[in-house]
């Protein structure tokens, strides 16, 4: 099992040291993967899934 402490808040895995950029996850009931994100590409690939949900909500809400 991962060392919790690798955990910021419980929920970001943050790693320096480890070279994977996604690593299992080791907390949660349902498998996958989630993002070290101590490599600087991992906040890019973060963006790439956010700016479009809140472009989309903006052009929603816009007035």
């Amino acid at each position: 099992m991962e060392n919790l402490k690798n955990y910021k808040f419980g929920v970001f895995y943050y790693n320096p040291s480890d070279p994977r950029l996604l690593v299992p996850k080791t907390r949660s009931s349902i498998h996958g993967y989630t993002l070290n994100f101590a490599k600087p590409i991992s906040s890019v690939i973060l963006g790439i899934f956010i700016f479009p949900a809140v472009a989309l909500l903006y052009l929603i809400f816009r007035s």
